[in-house]
């Protein structure tokens, strides 16, 4: 199905794109401060860190769970009613995980914390998709992407002001949900009707239609899960310091925000597809160059872009599912590709893990310059195609 956006033809709808903005932003706050809050509870208590993993896995499960049913809740219960229940669930969820202190009891509750949490992301980001001009589609998802990782930066940053124990650091989670059901609530009547055209398309039927976005997806949440949770793996094979490789890791994540609105930009001039080339091709030139500039001042600007590239690939891939698919099938996409990141997150880490095990430490570059590779390999031959 090809899109022809028709908010191009009338005016941009400037707050209603900024109330979605921020519930996703506020979102991304909680699910930000909530993986390294409870990672350093369960820390204290001892908990091995097999455990730990195991317990943190939970939440991008919760997220694979959801992501076929969403499609029809959305239909069934309507976006708006089904957005404000999942931030009213997710809080709850939230207020039990810090009532029962205990590491069995919070692997069904992050479960559910997921399963929650995911709708309210995917019909935010339909929302934004559906209502954004085709000729600012690139600059104003790249600012939507620059605003979201912000976002997940500020919740560990948030630990730092109110502390890792008692109830104030999970108040600020369990308000943060709260408020993106009370921002939905003031948005509704701004919005469009969730798009319902076309026949109702499920996450096969979509990976039938577009299977190169959600591996493009899987790809770029398979990059930047392992980078932050392995990286000072490979650190510490060469002997970095930790506070070097944590100050490596945070310049990879703030180019991971500030480069959006640049990439969203070329993507207007260029296309979605060619910037995306351009974001893997730039992926597995870093993986080749990160044995070489390791040692050198050159480490800095490599992550730094590193960082905006391989988040790039999403980006890319968010705008070309709103240039290419409207309605039922645009849904799906978007849930489609919270499958696809769940997916990543889980298998990334794991599969750089055991190929570090195997072949040491230069497995990180190895493996995740392959993914960048197999993803500018299948769009050439696409454009070739196309």
């Amino acid at each position: 199905m090809t899109a022809e956006s028709s908010t191009s033809q009338r005016q941009i709808p400037w707050g209603a794109m900024a109330g979605v903005i921020a519930t996703v932003t506020v979102f991304a706050v909680a699910q930000g401060l909530t993986y390294p809050l409870l990672s350093f509870i369960l820390e204290r208590q001892g908990t091995t860190a097999g455990l730990i993993g195991l317990s943190a896995a939970m939440t991008p499960l919760g997220f694979i769970v959801s992501s076929p049913v969403i499609p029809g809740l959305t239909r069934r219960v309507g976006a708006a009613r089904l957005a404000i229940l999942c931030s009213l669930l997710a809080a709850a969820t939230l207020v039990a995980i810090a009532l029962v202190q205990d590491i069995w009891a919070w692997m069904p509750l992050r479960f559910l914390l997921g399963f929650f949490a995911n709708p309210l992301y995917v019909i935010s980001e339909t929302w934004l998709l559906a209502i954004t001009p085709a000729s600012r589609r690139g600059r104003i998802m790249g600012l939507y992407s620059a605003i979201v990782s912000g976002g997940f930066a500020i919740g560990p940053l948030s630990l730092g002001l109110v502390g890792t124990e008692g109830w104030p650091p999970f108040m600020v989670g369990v308000v943060a949900f709260l408020v993106c059901g009370l921002i939905v609530l003031a948005v509704v009547p701004r919005m469009p009707r969730m798009p319902h055209d076309g026949e109702a398309t499920s996450i096969g039927g979509f990976f039938a239609l577009a299977p190169l976005l959600l591996f493009a997806v899987f790809t770029a949440a398979a990059f930047e899960q392992t980078l932050i949770s392995l990286f000072a793996v490979y650190g510490a094979a060469l002997g970095s310091a930790e506070g070097r490789i944590a100050s490596l890791i945070t310049c990879f994540i703030a180019g991971n925000a500030l480069l959006q609105i640049l990439l969203g930009r070329m993507a207007e001039q260029l296309g979605s597809t060619r910037t995306m080339l351009f974001c893997a091709l730039a992926c597995l030139a870093g993986c080749l160059l990160l044995p070489q500039a390791f040692g050198w001042w050159l480490i800095w600007p490599l992550v730094f872009v590193w960082g905006g590239v391989s988040f790039g690939i999403y980006t890319m891939a968010l705008i070309q599912l709103g240039e290419r698919f409207t309605g039922q099938t645009l849904i799906a996409g978007n849930a489609g590709f919270a499958l696809a990141w769940g997916i990543g997150g889980i298998v990334g880490s794991p599969a750089t893990g055991f190929t570090m095990q195997l072949i040491g430490h230069q497995g990180l570059p190895l493996l995740l310059g392959l993914l960048s590779c197999v993803l500018a390999v299948l769009l050439m031959t696409e454009q070739r195609r196309g």
